[in-house]
């Protein structure tokens, strides 16, 4: 990894580790948490009022995102669904309540802080059916062809090597899984300095890829079926979109090496652990 990638991945830990921190200082308070951002393009009022009331008031508090992949991810009964970057959890528990007792729900990420909100949420909410483990959206420790469903809100606009997370998110699926993710794209006719003009990294912006490099990281991973579709305005030529894509049942052909863009540093793969 390189100093500057893992620069940008130390500010991105400590920008969540402290949204968990202030969330759970709050949730002493007489009257709940208050929401880590104030901000109608991000977070929690981006939730139904019937998902954010059946939830701890904590889980809602702590979201970040920039959308509901739950409310695209067509979840059915059974499955295992993966969710990347998960913070304080609210996608993860809205999954288990729909793959129900027999399906399970897997939260992923890198911060203790959350990890550790995201565990007394799901204690909170009575969920057994998930589990939620420590590490990086680049080197996802579970074993390849496990999972149904891949979501994530609002995170792999944050990583520094997205490749390497379009190949990870590819080798976990199934043969015909899917994804159904939120995150932020950027107009085709910004350059990297104009996204960045537009907002900082830890703030989902800079790092940001447009509508091209997102079509073209995802084929290159193999994926088929791409739909990138804008919701709502974030800056300036930057949108919050929904994507989707799914994983061939059939092998695919020889694809070509994952592309790296000029905007984003490489980085090798990181070390992970077992969340416990």
């Amino acid at each position: 990894m390189t100093e500057q990638s893992t620069d940008l991945r130390e500010t991105v830990r400590q920008r969540y580790a402290a949204s968990a921190l202030k969330v759970t200082a709050g949730g002493s308070a007489c009257c709940g948490p208050e929401p880590v951002e104030a901000d109608a393009n991000f977070g929690g009022i981006l939730y139904g009022a019937d998902e954010r009331d059946a939830l701890p008031a904590e889980a809602v508090a702590a979201s970040l995102g920039c959308g509901n992949p739950t409310a695209v991810a067509d979840l059915n009964e059974g499955e295992r669904v993966l969710d990347l970057g998960s913070g304080g959890g609210i996608d993860v528990l809205l999954s288990a309540r729909r793959v129900g007792p027999t399906g399970k729900a897997y939260g992923l990420d890198m911060t203790e802080e959350m990890l550790a909100l995201a565990l007394v949420n799901a204690a909170k909410a009575g969920a057994t059916n998930v589990e939620f483990l420590k590490g990086t959206i680049e080197a996802i420790p579970l074993p390849a062809a496990t999972i149904d469903v891949v979501i994530s809100n609002c995170v792999i606009n944050l990583s520094t090597d997205k490749p390497a997370v379009f190949a990870e998110t590819f080798r976990v699926l199934k043969p015909g899984g899917r994804i159904g993710v939120s995150d932020v794209v950027a107009d085709d006719t910004l350059t990297p300095d104009q996204r960045a003009e537009r907002g900082d990294y830890v703030g989902c912006i800079a790092g940001a890829l447009s509508f091209a490099e997102y079509r073209n990281g995802l084929r290159a991973a193999g994926f088929t079926d791409i739909e990138i579709t804008p919701t709502h305005s974030v800056a300036d030529g930057m949108h919050s979109a929904l994507v989707r894509a799914v994983k061939p049942a059939a092998p695919s052909p020889e694809r070509t090496p994952p592309k790296r863009w000029p905007s984003q540093a490489p980085q090798p793969d990181a070390e992970t652990s077992l969340a416990g």
